[in-house]
């Protein structure tokens, strides 16, 4: 999968061709519905080859952790689309609540055999459902990264109001004549704004890359409910709720620009945490897994081998 910026000759690559060599796509069915999930397999395989199971943040699906998984090339790495969202279909009956993607995790984990070993990665929306899973399955997995994690309330603070406002307008579209609805949840300009507001770097190219993959990916949730309720999940808790349950070793990967999940929000969160580390990557915002995914990499990799199996 080689993905470059805008698709012209010598426009640089930001993920590697060699990604693809070691990637599979798979389906299963849970719960009645289909679940896509992607395998990146290691490389080579070391003494320090883990697997790590990757959750992708709100009207995200896995391509978006692609350039971290491409950093980690002698991890082996599986990312599914959640419910809902990218490849796979939503949840058949029930709501898209934090306590079903845990469900959802449980189950996943049971259908691939996935141990105790496994090491478990959330990623802003991602990092919720990773930590209350954690929380209702202590021993289920062994450590845990978040990466830009959502640490406090959304409807509280600085950043309430524009909360608010997101959430009136996932309403509004939910309660539009479908047509409409659709076409305001995938309104081109408006996921531009949302990118433009979310990149921090003053790469072009980069940015460019960025916009690509949120024009190509942001759009692809499986129907206006089942956006809905993901999204008043996303803003009804928090990480921060369950950090005293979180009786594991605890990776914080923040951005110093994070205007969603905020520095000062992350070294509350950390001191919360039984057996927490927090690192933090100057320079960017909430899309540490576009901008930075060199540094986020060798945080995990650090982490991983200071908590070995």
């Amino acid at each position: 999968m080689k993905t470059t910026n805008a698709g012209s000759p010598g426009a640089p690559a930001f993920v590697s061709a060699d990604l693809a060599a070691r990637s599979s796509a798979a389906t299963l069915t849970l719960d009645g519905g289909t679940v896509a999930y992607w395998t990146y397999e290691p490389v080579r395989a070391t003494p320090e080859t883990r697997t790590i199971l990757v959750i992708h943040g709100f009207r995200g699906d896995h391509h978006g952790l692609l350039r971290v998984a491409d950093q980690l090339p002698e991890m082996r790495i599986i990312m599914p689309d959640l419910p809902g969202f990218g490849s796979s279909a939503a949840f058949a009956a029930g709501p898209h609540s934090v306590e079903r993607y845990g469900a959802f995790i449980s189950a996943f984990m049971h259908a691939l055999d996935l141990g105790p070993d496994t090491v478990l990665l959330g990623h802003s929306f991602g990092s919720i459902v990773a930590a209350h899973f954690v929380a209702s399955h202590r021993s289920a997995v062994h450590p845990l990264v978040l990466v830009n994690p959502i640490a406090a309330p959304a409807l509280e603070g600085p950043k309430g109001l524009m909360t608010r406002l997101a959430v009136l307008y996932y309403r509004l579209a939910a309660q539009l004549p479908d047509r409409a609805g659709q076409a305001l949840l995938r309104n081109p300009l408006i996921v531009r704004v949302m990118s433009e507001t979310m990149a921090k770097t003053r790469d072009r190219e980069l940015r460019a890359f960025i916009h690509g993959q949120h024009h190509a990916y942001f759009s692809s949730f499986a129907d206006r409910d089942s956006l809905l309720e993901s999204f008043t999940a996303s803003v009804s808790h928090h990480v921060s709720e369950v950090a005293g349950q979180l009786d594991l070793p605890v990776l914080l990967v923040a951005g110093e620009k994070d205007e969603i999940a905020t520095l000062p929000d992350q070294h509350k969160l950390v001191r919360l945490l039984p057996d927490g580390e927090l690192k933090v990557i100057p320079g960017v915002g909430h899309l540490i897994h576009y901008e930075t995914p060199e540094p986020a990499a060798r945080h995990i990799r650090t982490f991983l081998k200071d908590h070995p199996a």
